[in-house]
């Protein structure tokens, strides 16, 4: 066993895991964390997706042991009771999700996009969300949803600028 210490979602936490545990499996079956999907299990849907130092990864492919000392954000990280995050809230205002098991890893994905690049292309935002399937509803809504955010971050950003 190895004990792992990583800050999840801004609160640090410990566990001791055997060397195979994968993140996932740390964050659902250790820290109760179940927004983060197994779909796949080989990295190819997308469903685990999770933010490691501000990156999306695949929380599926990598093991907790690769975890420790880092800073996770899972999509429990992002609301709070009182209030969605934007991408959660323009997700539901738009109908972009319908099943919803795809939705945590897509809406991580975009997040980590946004963080990165607060102005993404409708290109960009399509890359950064290729490796996340969904198999409900076709992705335009999605997009839409991400470019609405940046949008009014960009509004949010310009409202005080003289033109």
């Amino acid at each position: 066993m190895a004990k792992v210490t990583l800050t999840v979602n801004g609160e640090a936490r410990t566990a001791s895991v055997s060397p195979e545990t994968t993140l996932l499996r740390l964050l659902r079956e250790e820290f109760g964390l179940t927004g983060s999907k197994l779909g796949c299990d080989v990295g190819d849907c997308g469903a685990c997706t999770v933010m490691v130092d501000g990156k999306s990864v695949n929380s599926c492919l990598m093991l907790a042991v690769q975890a420790d000392g880092r800073d996770v954000v899972t999509i429990e990280g992002l609301a709070t009771m009182e209030r969605l995050h934007p991408l959660q809230q323009l997700f539901e205002d738009k109908g972009s999700l319908q099943c919803g098991f795809c939705g945590p890893g897509i809406i991580i994905s975009a997040k980590a996009l946004l963080d990165e690049n607060p102005d993404p292309t409708e290109e960009e935002i399509r890359d950064a969300l290729a490796g996340n399937l969904c198999r409900c509803t076709g992705y335009s809504k999605m997009i839409e949803a991400v470019r609405a955010v940046a949008r009014a971050g960009r509004d949010e950003r310009t409202a005080g600028s003289v033109a």
